[in-house]
């Protein structure tokens, strides 16, 4: 005959193995919601390597507003003057002819037939950038071939009757825009993102997904990935801030900071937005999921 005691001992494995498999599935919750916030911030540089840098009419639109930016205008002018007055000989005229030379230069920037050879220039320089970024072809400095923009100053400054203006030179006049060769770690990861696409973005919004739907406080933990997301977009802009500042700090001393900050601005720029609005649209639902669970807490007591 079985004593109290005994007949009591089997009804105590279901109770253990629910609590082994609540403590399972809060684990395996935890472990994905940690896993999703640290997806969202490279599903942002994901798309933006795939989609942004990767497709040719979208880096040309990143570039494009670059075209009228006074810094750059400046650096393209003094190049391609230098380059012209290698070539010329005035004598005593030299300083005039170059500042004459360059201010026609500078003149010719603010027109758009200048934006569209700069459009062409970078069309032209995208393939060098991808190879930069993902290979790391050569030293991985990519450069911008101003013979377009240089062949469209010597037709204009020959319409106006310039001196010497047939002897300016077309080819071999460039402008650098990128040196990858500085940052061999960061040239590594731009290749797996790329390569990941948007991939990383289902994956982040699978994990979230099973994560809360695990969790045994589905709010909360819907709540707690929100903020988790947001949390690493800003550990995200906050690294934008931080490589734009050694970016800078460690140019070749022929590069001008002012031009490479313009750059760097442009190519950071889809990437910052997104973050900021990712950032904010977690916040929100955060609040919102928050303020509702709160609202339905309350009125079983009121009732």
């Amino acid at each position: 005959m079985s004593s109290p005691a005994n007949a009591a001992r089997p009804a105590r494995a279901p109770s253990r193995a629910r609590r082994a498999g609540r403590g399972f599935s809060a684990v395996a919750s935890g472990v994905l919601l940690v896993v999703t916030a640290l997806l969202v911030p490279l599903a942002i540089l994901s798309g933006w390597a795939r989609l942004d840098i990767g497709d040719a009419d979208e880096y040309v639109g990143t570039m494009e507003p670059l075209a009228s930016n006074e810094h750059i205008q400046a650096d393209i002018a003094a190049a391609v003057t230098d380059r012209v007055m290698r070539e010329l000989d005035t004598g005593p005229l030299q300083d005039t002819v170059a500042e004459f030379v360059e201010s026609a230069i500078r003149s010719f920037t603010t027109t758009e037939t200048f934006r569209t050879g700069w459009n062409a220039a970078n069309r032209e320089a995208h393939g060098a950038v991808q190879r930069a970024l993902r290979e790391g072809d050569g030293n991985g400095a990519v450069t911008l071939n101003l013979a377009p923009i240089t062949q469209q100053v010597k037709d204009q400054l020959e319409a106006d009757g310039v001196p010497f203006a047939d002897r300016v030179p077309v080819e071999d006049v460039e402008v650098t825009i990128l040196e990858a060769h500085r940052f061999p770690a960061a040239r590594q990861s731009f290749r797996l993102l790329q390569e990941a696409g948007l991939w990383l973005a289902g994956a982040a919004v699978v994990t979230a997904a099973v994560g809360i739907f695990l969790a045994r406080r589905k709010v909360r933990a819907a709540v707690l990935t929100c903020l988790g997301g947001a949390l690493t977009c800003g550990a995200l802009l906050i690294g934008i801030v931080i490589g734009r500042r050694e970016t800078l700090d460690d140019l070749p001393p022929d590069v001008s900071e002012a031009s490479a900050a313009a750059v760097f601005d442009a190519l950071a720029s889809t990437p910052r937005t997104l973050a900021w609005a990712v950032l904010g649209g977690l916040l929100v639902l955060a609040l919102v999921l928050a303020v509702l669970a709160g609202l339905r807490r309350t009125r079983p007591a009121r009732r």
